[in-house]
């Protein structure tokens, strides 16, 4: 009973340290206020989706083969790497690596913590836990993130190289907190098993088995895939739109002190559209989409005035209808899918959706930058 409960007590850490990332909430702004243009700003986002889009399905192999806790770790050994060569860069060469190990960051993150979660539950006999886990955790990560908006001004104020050295901390931290997980579940088994032989060849063959999955799901799912790409095409557009106003609000006369509270009102968009969610269910999934396709649209538009109240509304608009979209598109999957599918629907998912972003990510900054 102990032991798990400090188990998963490492992992809420671990999670609270990851969401607040002091300039890796407001990177936009940063890279802007050191003159770096929108169209630059734009072309980094696409080599943190594209770096994203590559290794979504190697980082859950890599975390299958040799242990989620390694993947935690490394997870953040790349979020520190990332942060400290924002530090000492001073163009788009040194940025663009940043970016990078950035995205690996996620990416090794991604179901890692999930699954060494369940498992750990599991090995206590207590699975059935695992929902309360999932909706804690999220609220961690929410409100961590939200606080970091909260302190875009502080980030400012104290300048790329502190901000980011700050991050690099807690970057630090949250892989010491990795480091003092036990692994769990399968892993152990498959160790006693041989640990060469489960990293050799079955390591390849799960990476074909993954493909296969993802490759049926794809012809045998067309409603499915419909809804995937509903859902990352308004999610790219509305999380692109909330990107750029951290730089766009700031060249229209919008204080830097103003800017967190902004960016924290903004977010809290997505938290409004979510509780609406039980409020609204008689519509369907696809007036839903339509809805919220022709409103993030219309945000989109209302943010170009350059007037601030006006782009702060569109920015909580367009994120109250994306998370909207979001969790009606949660609940249409789930419905659709069968239960041994939905670690491949998340990899899917998430490949639009950074496939998307690496196409509109340049055409939003240039955009934004007219």
């Amino acid at each position: 009973m102990l032991k798990i409960r400090k188990q998963i007590g490492k992992l809420y850490v671990h999670t609270a340290l990851m969401s607040f990332g002091l300039a890796g909430a407001s990177w936009v702004a940063l890279l802007a206020a050191r003159g770096f243009s929108l169209v630059q700003i734009g072309l980094a986002e696409s080599v943190f989706h594209m770096t994203s889009l590559l290794f979504e399905l190697p980082s859950g192999i890599i975390a299958d083969a040799f242990g989620r806790k390694r993947a935690l770790a490394w997870g953040r050994a790349m979020a520190v790497l990332s942060a400290l060569l924002m530090i000492v860069s001073d163009s788009m060469a040194g940025v663009l690596p940043a970016m990078v190990f950035s995205a690996l960051g996620y990416n090794f993150d991604s179901g890692a913590r999930e699954a060494l979660a369940y498992e750990s539950l599991q090995a206590a006999g207590r699975e059935r836990e695992y929902d309360r886990y999932c909706a804690a955790d999220t609220v961690i990560f929410r409100t961590g993130s939200a606080a970091a908006t909260l302190c875009a001004g502080l980030a400012l104020f104290l300048g790329y190289r502190k901000a980011y050295l700050a991050d690099a901390v807690l970057g630090t931290c949250g892989l010491a907190v990795a480091l003092s997980l036990r692994e769990t579940g399968g892993l152990q088994a498959a160790r006693t098993a041989g640990e060469e032989g489960r990293r050799g060849p079955n390591a390849g063959a799960r990476a074909l088995s993954c493909l296969k999955e993802s490759l049926r799901f794809l012809r045998g799912n067309k409603k499915a895939v419909k809804v995937i790409f509903q859902n990352a095409g308004v999610g790219a557009v509305a999380t692109l739109l909330l990107f750029f106003l951290q730089a766009k609000l700031l060249q229209r006369g919008l204080p830097e002190t103003a800017l967190g509270p902004a960016l924290f009102g903004m977010g809290m968009g997505g938290a409004v559209g979510a509780a609406l969610v039980i409020r609204i269910r008689s519509l369907s999934f696809e007036r839903t989409f339509l809805i919220c396709a022709a409103g993030v649209c219309a945000c989109l538009a209302v943010s170009l005035t350059g007037w601030p109240p006006a782009m702060i509304l569109a920015g909580f608009s367009a994120a109250a209808l994306d998370d909207f979209l979001e969790v009606r598109t949660d609940a249409a999957l789930n419905g659709m899918v069968p239960s041994g599918q939905r670690s491949t629907l998340i990899s899917i998912s998430s490949l639009c959706f950074s496939l998307i972003m690496i196409a509109l990510s340049p055409l939003m900054g240039a955009l934004f930058s007219l």
